[in-house]
């Protein structure tokens, strides 16, 4: 699919781009910030975007059907666009972050009412130095690796989300499923994650079951985790 089928807008500062294309309920639009006020990640939390610096930009589109699995569909567009723009090392983390070599590159934020669906993308262009220190964790950025051309990583993310997009409208999640495997940061590592109601279950990595949930190995046997985050990871 051509980025021609889209409207791309671009604001210099706004709260959120998603809240701005939920509001609007259109389909089909491409809205970049340079500088987003009010940005946030999974569960309200905050994403932080150097104005001009770092990459904010969110995408309308109809879906066949919402399910959970839509934040699967966007990390493989965007981990497949930022390989073939030469950032090798771009790895998935269960449900929606991008990382490389475990710091965090990048993260996703899809929201849906009705059969639209909002996806978010967050990624760092440029290091951080302080904001490392503040968050107290290794943060990943695109110049590390290449040279970030903004409007270039915009585009071939964009591109790579409607081709993802068409497939999963026409052939649901499998495909894509088998395709995040491939990318998955932790696969076959020792995991800690906490569920919803703060419960934290410890198991080896088995990829995901077929609605996109993450397949935990315990001592209980194979559990698959549908609302939860990763805490920690290590080798088996």
């Amino acid at each position: 699919m051509d980025l021609a089928s889209l409207a791309v807008r671009r604001v210099e500062r706004c709260g959120s781009t998603n809240t701005v294309l939920l509001d609007e309920g259109k389909p089909g639009v491409l809205l970049i910030a340079d500088e987003q006020t009010a940005g946030r990640g999974r569960r309200g939390r905050r994403w932080y975007t150097a104005p001009g610096a770092d990459i904010a930009f969110s995408l309308s589109a109809q879906v066949a059907k919402p399910v959970g699995g839509l934040s699967l569909v966007a990390g493989v567009a965007a981990a497949r666009a930022l390989r073939a723009l030469g950032v090798a090392q771009a790895a998935l983390k269960w449900p929606n972050d991008l990382l490389i070599g475990g710091a965090k590159l990048g993260g996703i934020l899809v929201e849906t009412r009705g059969g639209l669906a909002v996806f978010g993308l967050g990624i760092n262009c440029r290091r951080d130095a302080a904001l490392e220190t503040r968050l107290r964790r290794p943060i990943a950025s695109l110049d590390q690796f290449i040279e970030p051309d903004r409007e270039r990583v915009i585009a071939r993310v964009a591109r790579s989300l409607l081709d993802a997009l068409e497939t999963f409208n026409a052939e649901g999640l499998v495909p894509i499923l088998r395709e995040w495997e491939r990318m998955d940061a932790h696969a076959g590592q020792r995991l800690r994650v906490r569920l919803a109601g703060g419960r934290v279950l410890t198991g080896l990595a088995r990829g995901l079951d077929r609605d996109g949930g993450l397949r935990l190995e315990t001592r209980a046997g194979v559990l698959a985790v549908h609302s939860g985050r990763i805490l920690s990871a290590r080798a088996a």
